[in-house]
């Protein structure tokens, strides 16, 4: 009855925004001929292609009509309602654009191959000789929640590499305990960007550092870390949950449905698409091995990127280090030791693993047309100026309520990253403006406001359903993207309360400390409730 309700009061809510967008029509159509921008650049409207997707996305549950309505909106606001300017628009400077962008291409790359190693662990036996080992060592459904969160906090290089890696690997685990590939994907997306955003070696790291412009980057990044709430707070979250043993919200459900067997209670994910349980030779190394190669490989070619081998100090390697290429080189090193290994072992033979390549293709293919969507609606958005309307509203919003600035802009950074789908680019526009307020002003206020801004980001990312990260996480579980989303949400956003109200404390106190001990304790206070009730159910 209440998911009823829910699903009735979004719909309404959806509707009025949709009528709304039709009856504005008119009106921008007629200015878009005169102007060189669009009519609608820099302005509110600039955010409803985003909000249209993601709408749609958790009413009918189906991702890749719901990416391209967004997009459709956001052609049809760029060229003032033109068909012809829509579609040019869509194409020329959407998918094509994002799909030839080197960036782009290296993330695809590296997607591919990495879901060839996991075909050739599975084809190995590799994967299935762990989860045996692991299940005699790992004996209770919380033991597996948690030691799915340490592989995730030990992989803290990049949050991809740490989505596709952390799954692979403990779904077999996870499995055996009867834990639901929702709940999974949340502990891979809750160990990816927040773990990766206070650790001082990581792409997200080196990230941050590049958009502060006039001070020691990597300094600044480091003394923001106690004051990046989200983030602990949600690596304090994931723990609680496994301890206490409360689910709540709809993971309650799929989390019951998991102890009777149904590993992913609905969606277009069936067990027999996914199935782990591979006839093969494979030990316990033979997983291992791999994945130690392939993180070797992937820190040596992000630091090659960055100049490492010619010369340049680690640290200003890694801060200038090329993700993208890093990983999608590293990655194709680990898969050719991967394929050696298991020839020589005879394991597999040469023919098989080559078989893997078309396999693990095969098995990215959603996660690749999810994230050029995804990427393709950042576009849309960004032709439109979102960038410029927020920048403005925060300009004008630092003009006062100092003490609240770093709540706001905890807030202003979720809101965008959750339209948006993108950490980065919500760092890129709000950093500079936290630095422009503070500098040479208040220099502890401008670490606090700088870490709320990296806090809201990443809480943004970690809720939206057109967010890279989280996309791969649900690659990463094997899960339906929309449930992996529905079911993540509200752990999500009562961590974002809670550091809401950390903020305000820390605003006024400038203690990480007390700051951090407060939202614990409602965290805490929070889950216990929800036991109870979820139990008097």
């Amino acid at each position: 009855m209440r998911n009823s309700w829910l699903r009735r009061c979004t719909l309404s809510l959806f509707t009025i925004l949709t009528l709304l967008t039709v009856l504005a029509v008119p009106a921008f159509a007629e200015e878009a001929e005169a102007a060189a921008q669009p009519a609608m650049y820099a302005t509110f409207w600039a955010l409803v292609p985003p909000v249209v997707a993601i709408g749609l996305a958790l009413i009918t549950k189906e991702v890749y009509s719901s990416l391209f309505c967004g997009i459709l909106v956001g052609g049809l606001f760029y060229s003032g309602f033109s068909a012809e300017g829509t579609m040019m628009h869509i194409f020329e400077d959407g998918f094509i654009a994002v799909l030839t962008d080197p960036y782009n291409m290296g993330i695809l790359v590296f997607l591919v191959i990495l879901g060839a190693m996991v075909a050739l662990m599975n084809k190995a036996g590799g994967s299935a000789a762990f989860g045996q080992w692991a299940s005699k060592h790992i004996k209770t459904r919380a033991g597996a929640q948690l030691a799915t969160m340490m592989l995730g906090v030990l992989i803290f290089i990049d949050d991809y590499f740490n989505c596709l890696t952390v799954g692979s690997v403990m779904r077999p685990v996870t499995d055996k305990h009867q834990i639901s590939r929702a709940k999974l994907a949340y502990l891979i997306d809750a160990t990816a960007a927040p773990v990766c955003i206070i650790a001082p070696i990581s792409s997200w790291a080196a990230a941050v550092s590049g958009f502060v412009e006039g001070e020691d980057g990597l300094a600044l990044f480091i003394s923001a870390i106690p004051f990046n709430f989200y983030a602990l707070l949600t690596l304090l979250m994931m723990i609680l949950v496994a301890v206490l043993n409360v689910d709540y919200g709809p993971m309650a459900r799929h989390e019951r449905n998991a102890l009777t067997g149904d590993l992913f209670t609905s969606g277009s994910v069936s067990a027999s698409d996914v199935s782990d349980e591979v006839k093969g030779k494979g030990t316990v190394m033979d997983l291992v091995l791999p994945i130690a190669a392939l993180i070797v490989f992937c820190v040596a070619g992000m630091l090659y990127t960055g100049g490492f081998f010619s010369g340049t100090d680690f640290v200003t390697a890694f801060s200038g280090s090329d993700a993208s290429v890093g990983l999608a080189l590293g990655s194709f090193f680990g898969f050719v030791l991967t394929v050696a290994l298991y020839k020589l072992r005879g394991v597999l033979t040469f023919r098989h693993s080559m078989d893997c390549v078309v396999e693990g293709f095969r098995a990215m293919v959603p996660a690749i047309l999810i994230l050029t969507f995804a990427w393709t609606l950042k576009a849309m958005t960004d032709s439109l100026g979102a960038a410029n309307f927020v920048q403005a509203a925060m300009e004008e919003s630092s003009k006062g309520l100092m003490v609240l600035l770093p709540a706001i802009i905890f807030v202003v950074g979720c809101l965008l990253a959750f339209a948006t789908g993108t950490s980065w680019g919500t760092f890129g526009i709000l950093i500079p403006i936290v630095v422009a307020v503070f500098n040479g002003i208040d220099h502890q206020m401008m670490i606090i406001s700088i870490s709320a801004c990296m806090a809201g980001a990443v809480c943004g990312d970690h809720c939206s359903p057109i967010s890279d990260t989280t996309i791969m996480a649900s690659a990463g579980a094997q899960c339906d993207h929309v449930n992996h989303v529905s079911t993540q949400l509200p752990y999500a956003i009562t961590v974002a309360v809670i550091s809401f109200v950390a903020y305000i404390v820390a605003g006024l106190t400038h203690s990480a400390l007390i700051s951090f001990a407060v939202g614990a304790v409602l965290l805490l206070g929070f889950l216990l409730v929800m036991r109870q009730f979820y139990r008097n159910r």
